[in-house]
């Protein structure tokens, strides 16, 4: 399915996104490496056997452009124009290399552009979940959506 149109979101509306994803611990080197960040707690398994986990987190930032990416299909593929921020986000559980992650979001607030007439600003929260149904992630984001063409 193709994103959707400022016009068509509704305050409140809800989607259960279809794809999840299983992270892997090569994901989260990756991701670590790609973005320069040497944290041991993310790319060294020995240093991460002797905390509290007993193993690395996934990163962080990582999970959030996950959950954020599982929901485009559903809400925004090929109609947005911009993200305009992201606030609010939290990780309220760690996420593993294992875990399947699955997100749900929420349009929280619809309104008009004052400066482009032809898009709308949606809110968004987005949460993702584990495979226990654990909150891993939450968001409230701001995106700039095209209307519908006349």
């Amino acid at each position: 399915m193709a994103g959707l149109y400022f016009e068509e979101f509704v305050v409140g509306q809800e989607f259960s996104h279809e794809i999840r994803r299983t992270v892997t611990d090569m994901d989260n080197i990756l991701f670590s490496s790609l973005t320069y960040n040497p944290a041991a707690i993310h790319i060294d398994h020995d240093y991460a056997s002797r905390t509290e986990y007993g193993k690395p987190l996934m990163n962080s930032i990582f999970t959030l452009g996950l959950v954020i990416g599982l929901s485009v299909q559903d809400t925004t593929l090929g109609t947005t124009i911009a993200n305009l921020g992201m606030t609010d986000t939290t990780f309220p559980k760690p996420v593993f290399a294992g875990d399947t992650i699955r997100a749900v979001t929420k349009v929280l607030e619809l309104r008009d552009s004052k400066s482009r007439p032809t898009q709308g600003i949606v809110t968004f929260e987005h949460l993702g979940l584990n495979q226990r149904d654990e909150i891993v992630c939450r968001t409230v984001r701001g995106a700039l959506m095209m209307r519908k063409p006349a």
